[in-house]
């Protein structure tokens, strides 16, 4: 038998952990002394203790606990469910580390309103484009950058590298009320084509005004402000979804990277 001490060091729980669990029926001492009322374990019951942390850390109450285990749940689908929940924990962590980042950029240009950096902007028409593109709704900023690059590579892995195919990526970005919808793709003289990828056709626009952004994209926020504080100086208003046009997006680091920032304008 193990004491109460050794049954939570083994299993890495506290002591009020287990009275807890006891008290809720979920697990029981194998013995409790009359007199001391101290709870002992049998090692047996370590695979009981394994499964309700196991289900509690993947979100389960106590009352769902005890029905999956009075239902004699496998340790193989538990180990699913704890695989399924490191993929959701992971993406987590990837959303909350560029969320920080964002907070980070956004504090950046606040602090530096006042010697903002301007970046040489065009004003001119945008010719039609024909995209071979996947559509996606993105609702929380913080994945963007992900969502962005998981598109790209799923559209390219769908349309081939035959010549030419990939030589122009572009994307567009559309804000609606429940997120931002990505339109992200490859200029495209082909038909119709399949597996998720359609055929999008961006119209032609009488004015926009253009900048250009080097380097990483981690810094592209701050070329958009600056782009759009111009924008306000020359008397225009945004006028429909803004585009990037990747010239140049090779190198890992993104430390070459060329890419076009082109917003549709009307005057205000």
């Amino acid at each position: 038998m193990l004491s109460i001490g050794a049954f939570a060091q083994i299993g890495q729980v506290t002591h009020r952990m287990l009275r807890h669990w006891d008290t809720a029926g979920l697990l029981v001492p194998a013995h409790v002394d009359e007199h001391s009322g101290y709870r002992s374990y049998d090692p047996s019951q370590l695979e009981r203790l394994h499964r309700i942390v196991a289900l509690r850390q993947l979100g389960f109450g106590l009352d769902d606990v005890a029905a999956i285990l009075g239902q004699g749940v496998d340790a193989d689908r538990i180990a699913l469910l704890l695989r399924e929940r490191r993929a959701e924990v992971e993406r987590e962590h990837r959303i909350a580390a560029a969320r920080l980042v964002d907070v980070e950029r956004r504090l950046h240009l606040i602090e530096g309103e006042k010697h903002m950096r301007e970046i040489e902007i065009v004003q001119k028409s945008l010719p039609a484009v024909r995209l071979a593109a996947r559509r996606r709704l993105v609702a929380d900023g913080a994945e963007m950058a992900e969502v962005v690059g998981a598109t790209f590579d799923a559209v390219a892995a769908v349309i081939g590298a035959e010549k030419g195919a990939l030589d122009t990526p572009v994307a567009q970005y559309a804000a609606r009320e429940d997120g931002t919808e990505l339109i992200a793709g490859y200029v495209s003289a082909a038909g119709a084509v399949g597996d998720g990828v359609e055929i999008v056709e961006l119209p032609a626009v009488a004015v926009a005004v253009c900048g250009i952004h080097l380097g990483s994209m981690d810094r592209i926020g701050e070329s958009w402000q600056s782009i759009h504080a111009q924008i306000l100086d020359r008397g225009f208003v945004p006028s429909g979804p803004c585009r990037e046009l990747y010239v140049r997006a090779e190198s890992d680091d993104q430390a070459d990277w060329v890419t076009e920032l082109q917003q549709p304008v009307i005057a205000a």
